[in-house]
């Protein structure tokens, strides 16, 4: 039983027994004496929990609480202390992945993380110490435009945005309705129905260069209908036109590849000869062949013959620059 586990369990037996005898905490929690007394001075300290011994009743029960005494209450999920380096690494990263973000809002739970947290070869200090965020590949966006979005997504409202599109170089006014935020390969994306294409799209965040809420309910998209265009193939750019991409890597490739997951239904095998056999969904290809392109000749595109084509283009004009 960790100490987390001890501290509920204290709780439980002063709530059910009103009053109890030290032997009894002793046998149940399997701790010393020691252990005991400090389990309980830190309920007392972190958690203002108002126990008491009774030399009358000869045993430890809860006290009527002093009327400013802070109020006592146990948080309601509880936490080795692996979990809780865990949570406080994740807001570690969370805050580095988007410095200023989300600190309002996690700064509550960090806070009392760090009260569990409190031993001092443990300490949350040391967390951020050793912990590193590289964010590759990350693109600036403006954080009004994240609010805004983020808010017409829970509330279901529409916004007027322009966009640029980086693919076609072109900027757009439109009307959507947005359904979800996606945080994908560092940066942020919104999956939205599109009024002027009358289509779902997908509009990266830091695209956006104006965007105003405007009356009028968000048309609603169900989740299966999002899922199958948005999500069956391959990364962000995905519809509903999905075909299957087979690649095969190199044994000294395979070492990485064979752990990675590129789409949640992909497909893999490993060959006599150490290869990877690598079969995944893919919709708009852009994203994949790039993936595929910075493996070099480490990987060779079995089919469909069209992106076995397109990848041949590619690598056939890069090299040409170099002549």
């Amino acid at each position: 039983m960790d100490r987390s586990e001890r501290f509920y369990k204290i709780e439980q037996m002063l709530h059910d027994r009103r009053v109890v005898p030290l032997s009894a905490f002793l046998e149940a929690l399997e701790v010393s004496r020691a252990t005991f007394k400090r389990d309980l001075e830190y309920l007392r300290d972190r958690f203002s929990a108002p126990v008491v011994w009774d030399r009358e009743a000869g045993g430890y029960r809860f006290d009527a609480p002093a009327k400013h005494a802070p109020r006592h209450e146990l948080p309601g999920l509880w936490f080795n202390p692996s979990e809780i380096h865990a949570l406080l690494t994740m807001q570690h990263l969370l805050s580095g992945l988007e410095p200023g973000l989300l600190a309002p809002h996690v700064a509550p739970l960090q806070a009392r993380l760090r009260a569990l947290l409190a031993a001092d070869d443990q300490s949350p200090e040391e967390i951020e110490k050793r912990i590193r965020i590289i964010r590759l590949a990350a693109r600036p966006m403006k954080l009004q435009f994240f609010e805004l979005a983020a808010t017409a997504t829970l509330k279901r409202q529409r916004l007027a945005i322009t966009y640029w599109a980086r693919s076609s170089d072109e900027t757009t006014r439109r009307e959507i309705s947005p359904q979800r935020l996606v945080f994908y390969r560092a940066n942020w994306y919104l999956d939205a129905w599109c009024h002027l294409r009358d289509a779902l799209r997908s509009f990266s965040l830091d695209g956006i260069r104006k965007a105003i809420g405007v009356t009028g309910k968000a048309k609603n998209v169900p989740a299966a209908e999002l899922d199958a265009f948005l999500a069956s193939g391959y990364g962000i750019f995905s519809g509903r036109d999905t075909r299957w991409a087979t690649l095969r890597f190199s044994p000294k490739a395979s070492r990485w590849v064979a752990s990675e997951e590129w789409h949640p239904k992909q497909r893999q095998r490993t060959e006599p000869d150490g290869s990877t056999i690598l079969e995944l969904p893919y919709s708009e290809d852009t994203e994949l062949v790039m993936d595929i392109l910075r493996h070099g000749a480490e990987v060779e595109v079995l089919g469909p013959a069209n992106l076995r084509a397109r990848v041949k283009q590619s690598l056939a004009a890069t090299l040409k620059r170099y002549e």
